[in-house]
Parts: C-alpha cells; sequence; structure tokens
C-alpha cells in the first residue's frame, strides 16, 4: 500500500519534474517514492540551502515550478535563507520537508512553521488522509502567488499507509488581472494619451513584464510610439528590438544611456519594482518626467510615479496598444512624426539630427555609443587583472547559448555589464533579492536541469563561493561540459571593503587569503584555469570550440583587482557617504 509520503510524491509528480535535496530522517520515505514511483528527476546537493537555490533556479531558467526537499531540524533550518531570497523574488517552489511528530516536538525539533512564517513563506501540514489534496493545495499556494510554500510531513506519518493514491485536480491557476473598473480604464486612457503626445517617450519592463509573456506587445507600443526601451536588471532583453534599447537601468546601466533615460518626458513602467538600484536611489528620471506605473502590486512602489494601473503587464500593453492602433489616422501620429525640436538637448542627438526632417526620438539618437561601458585596461595598477577588460574578453568568446547564474557580491556589476544575454531567463541573480551571498554554485545545478542544451555560466565572488563551496561539486556534476564558473577573486569581500573599508573601518575581517579556486575545481572533476592575464582566457576560447560531451566544466579563476570599482557600487558609496 502506497504510504503518507508516497501519496505526496506521486501527486507532486504530476505538477513538478525536478526535485532537488539532501536525503535525511525526515524526507526519506518520500525521496524513495519520487526514486522508484514517479518519473520526476531527483538531483542530489551537498546542503540544504542548495535544494531551494537549485529549484528556485530551475523556475527563473525554465518557468516550471520545481520542488527542494530536506530533512527536518538542522536540515530545515539550513534551508532558511535561501527560502527568505525566494520569497522576496516572488519564485515559486515547493520545499518537501520532514517535521515533528504529531504527538509532539522532540529535543532536536524547532518550531519550523513559525519559522517558515518568520521569513515570508507559508507551510501546508500532510495528514495521514488528506496528504495528496493538500499537496495539490500546496502547488497551487506557490503558482497562485509566485511565492515558495514548505510542505511538511510530520515524522510518525511519513511512512504509514494511507490507501490507493486519489485522484486530485490540477492546481487552480488565476487568470492574468485584467484593468478593473472605471479608474483603471480611465488611466490607461491617460497613460494613451500621454504616449501619444510625448516628444521622447520611453518604455521600461522588469521581469513580471516577462512572466506576463508581454514581450511581443510591448515591442508593438514601442513601434507605435516611437520610444525608446529599457529594463531592469531582472527583465532584461524582454523588449524585441535591442537597436532601441537602452539596456538596464540603474547602476548596472551606462552612462550615455542612463542620461538619455533622464530626459525622457513620459515614461511608462511594466513589471518592475522600481527599487533603489533600479530607479538609481531616485535619480532616474528628471524633474518633470511624467511617470506611469503598471503592475500586479497593490498599489505604486515608488513615490515618484503619477498614475498607476494595477494589471497584467501583458493585458495592460495589449489595451493601450489597441487605444493607441485606433488613433492612427494619418494626421502625424507615429514614429516618423515626432517633433525633432524637443530632441535638440538630449545626450546623443547631433544638431543634425535636430533639424532634419521630423522623426522619432530613437531614431535620432546613437544608442549604440549610449550603451558603451568603459573598457578599461589588461591590467590595473596593482598588477591584477582589470575586472572591466575581463568581462568584456570573457563577453567575447562566451557561447551565444548561454544561461548566466549570479551569485551576489560587489562582482555582480561585471556580468550584468558586459554580458549581454537574448532574455530575462538567461540571466538571474539568485541572492540579490535578500541582499545575501553563497548561493551560486547551487543555481547552476537548478539552470543545468532546466536548460539541457544551454551553457551556464556562474558569475560569482570568493566570498560567496567559499561560502558554498559544498555545492561546487554539485554544480560540476550538474552541468559537467556544459558549465563555466567564472570567480571573481580580489582576496576580500570587495563591497565590505568599497563601502567601510573607505570609511576607515578595520580592513582585517574585509580581507581573504587568497584562495585557489582552480584547484577546488580540479578536486572535484572540473579543469580549473588560474586566470592572471587577459592571454590565459585563450583557454575559453579553445574550450568552447570542444565537444560538450568529452570536455568538461571549466573554471575560471580570475585574479582581478579590487582597486577598481564598480559603478552600480560607486553610487551606493556616494548615497552612504
Amino acid at each position: 500500500m502506497p504510504t503518507v509520503s508516497a501519496h505526496v510524491a506521486l501527486t507532486l509528480a504530476q505538477h513538478i519534474d525536478a526535485v532537488f535535496g539532501v536525503m535525511g530522517n525526515g524526507n526519506a520515505y518520500f525521496l524513495d517514492a519520487i526514486e522508484t514511483q514517479t518519473d520526476a528527476v531527483f538531483t542530489a546537493v551537498r546542503h540544504e540551502q542548495g535544494a531551494v537555490v537549485a529549484a528556485d533556479a530551475h523556475f527563473r531558467a525554465s518557468g516550471r515550478i520545481a520542488a527542494g526537499t530536506s530533512t527536518y531540524g538542522a536540515g530545515f533550518t539550513n534551508t532558511l535563507t535561501a527560502l527568505a531570497e525566494a520569497v522576496q523574488a516572488h519564485v515559486p517552489l515547493v520545499l518537501v520537508v520532514g517535521d515533528e511528530p504529531t504527538s509532539g516536538p522532540r529535543p532536536w525539533d524547532v518550531d519550523q512553521i513559525a519559522l517558515a512564517s518568520a521569513v515570508g513563506a507559508r507551510t501546508y501540514t500532510v495528514g495521514h488522509a488528506d496528504a495528496a489534496a493538500t499537496t495539490v493545495i500546496a502547488i497551487g499556494h506557490a503558482l497562485t502567488y509566485r511565492v515558495p510554500v514548505v510542505l511538511a510531513i510530520p515524522y510518525d506519518v511519513a511512512s504509514r499507509e494511507a490507501g490507493p493514491v486519489p485522484e486530485a485536480p490540477a492546481p487552480r491557476i488565476p487568470a492574468p488581472l485584467a484593468p478593473r473598473g472605471e479608474f483603471a480604464e480611465g488611466m490607461l486612457d491617460d497613460i494613451a494619451a500621454a504616449l501619444r503626445g510625448a516628444s521622447r517617450p520611453f518604455l521600461l519592463a522588469g521581469r513580471g513584464a516577462w512572466l506576463a509573456g508581454a514581450g511581443d506587445a510591448l515591442g508593438r507600443l514601442a513601434e507605435l510610439t516611437g520610444a525608446l526601451t529599457a529594463s531592469s536588471a531582472l527583465g532584461r532583453g524582454v523588449f524585441p528590438e535591442t537597436q532601441y534599447d537602452l539596456g538596464v537601468t540603474g547602476g548596472f546601466g551606462a552612462d550615455g544611456a542612463m542620461d538619455l533615460v533622464h530626459t525622457a518626458d513620459v515614461a511608462v513602467v511594466f513589471g518592475a519594482s522600481l527599487n533603489q538600484f533600479t530607479m538609481r536611489f531616485g535619480e532616474l528620471f528628471a524633474p518633470g518626467t511624467r511617470v506611469f506605473q503598471i503592475d500586479i502590486a497593490p498599489a505604486a512602489t515608488h513615490p515618484h510615479v503619477g498614475g498607476f494601473v494595477r494589471a497584467d503587464a501583458r493585458v495592460a500593453a495589449e489595451a493601450l496598444v489597441a487605444r493607441l492602433d485606433a488613433r492612427l489616422d494619418g494626421h502625424g501620429f507615429g514614429p516618423d512624426a515626432r517633433h525633432a525640436e524637443a530632441t535638440a538637448d538630449a545626450p546623443g542627438v547631433s544638431a543634425a539630427a535636430s533639424e532634419a526632417v521630423p522623426r522619432a526620438w530613437r531614431e535620432s539618437v546613437d544608442v549604440a555609443a549610449a550603451r558603451a561601458y568603459d573598457e578599461g585596461d589588461e591590467l590595473a595598477a596593482d598588477g591584477r587583472l582589470d575586472p572591466r577588460s575581463a568581462a568584456r574578453r570573457i563577453a567575447e568568446l562566451l557561447p551565444s547559448d548561454r544561461v548566466v547564474v549570479s551569485d551576489g557580491g560587489h562582482f555582480i556589476g561585471w556580468a550584468n555589464m558586459y554580458w549581454p544575454v537574448e532574455a530575462p531567463d538567461r540571466m538571474m541573480m539568485v541572492g540579490t533579492a535578500f541582499q545575501s551571498i553563497g548561493q551560486g554554485w547551487p543555481s547552476v545545478v537548478g539552470a543545468a536541469l532546466a536548460r539541457r542544451d544551454s551553457t551556464v555560466v556562474l558569475t560569482s565572488g570568493d566570498g560567496g563561493g567559499l561560502m558554498a563551496i559544498a555545492d561546487l561539486e554539485s554544480a560540476v556534476r550538474a552541468a559537467q561540459g556544459r558549465g563555466i564558473a567564472v570567480i571573481w577573486n580580489d582576496a576580500a569581500y570587495g563591497a565590505e571593503v568599497n563601502l567601510y573599508g573607505l570609511k576607515g573601518l578595520a580592513e582585517g575581517p574585509m580581507r581573504i587569503p587568497e584562495v585557489d579556486f582552480a584547484a577546488f575545481g580540479a578536486a572535484v572533476g572540473a579543469e580549473g584555469v588560474a586566470v592572471k592575464t587577459l592571454a590565459d582566457l585563450d583557454r575559453l576560447a579553445a574550450w568552447t570550440q570542444e565537444d560538450p560531451a568529452s570536455r568538461r566544466f571549466l573554471l575560471l579563476d580570475l585574479r582581478i583587482s579590487g582597486d577598481v570599482i564598480a559603478p552600480y557600487q560607486q553610487e551606493i558609496i556616494r548615497v552612504n557617504s
């Protein structure tokens, strides 16, 4: 007879095909059922945090919900940082855990429901008679609210026979949120009118727009209005026309591109939270810019927003396209009938362009030049690699099919600035929502399983790389010849040195003895390369030409200078000085 744990596993596997975790007393029967009675793929990680991180990265890379699993007690508490990250990043996943017996806690048990609640995750506890139904409810909650949920199996019911597994209904997922009421419709009318009359229209989209599938509608809206476009760090690539796209806004943005955004007279934001980094600490838009936001959040998420519509990004974008299409009557509205005089003072606009026949703002600026970043020098003044030149050279060599996963730390500026990707699901920053480090290696595990035909590239620092070093083995095993890790090794916690070292605080706790990550990689079956000059990156060029089935995971240990500060970090220093 199937056990309670089998009821959970069999029901879960109807909706989830990837499970990541560490086996222990509390989840042994669940994992046995996953392995022997379902087609779901279980991938072992070496630290329980990695179970949640891998499931998180799997969703970000594929859009398909995954599960993590751990035992009770210490196994569960090890997941909490990653669970908090998934909550704050709005990533749906199911964490299946063992829990205290129904008779009460043992000496080694903790109040797991309270701990999960403290980081924002809801717990569903299965019983002897309702395990299948509870599992479906948990999956539905995760997908509906885009959050992780904990599915707990009490220790004394995990192996109890529960009879045949009942048929459980599919999780109920709500339809995309449509604008509701006269106010919302009226605000959409106002946004359409503002775009229609704008001289320098600008569209900004975030990860929410990508999840909503708004790319095509946003592309059409940009075409109709002649708008320049850009994205948040998590939404890059959502607009289909890259020739008019300014890249990422905020601290990762190029100065020329951000200068152009600052001249926009109307800005419409789709599915982006407008956090302090995206908004350049409130300086992204000029004081006179009319800013509208469309989001599923209950209210506007930044005080600079002057008009808000609560709606799905795709639904709202399509509604705006319909309004603007209806007004295309040949009387001057459209991308070739903008007011050139309004662009005369915009950065990147030549005098000749401003005096020419009126045309769209976006066709009067040099977008490519505006998006350019500092190339850097090969070596910094201290003789170590300049991270800017290293990032630029790596970008030239990386496979085009790459999926980039990023840990947290000072180094996040380099990949985000210099490594373009094709779509938001090809650049994920696991850890930054909660401002954590040490989630890079297990991110590779989830992304590699989600995108089996792509090259997974990890960007991590030496601090975060050491914190999660147990799952270096997991990353190498999961990605094999489709995996690359770039470790920005400056022998320091760079963000702390830049912020607090510059304030005169003792730097001893901020420094790390230089670690040989290349040797770490070799110890678990990877090919490790210590990169001290740009010429050392020639190994990456050769690696990309080799057969993924026969080459090894490549770990590039970049010995970079900590003296070169990323622009986004310079903003933080300025704000906090």
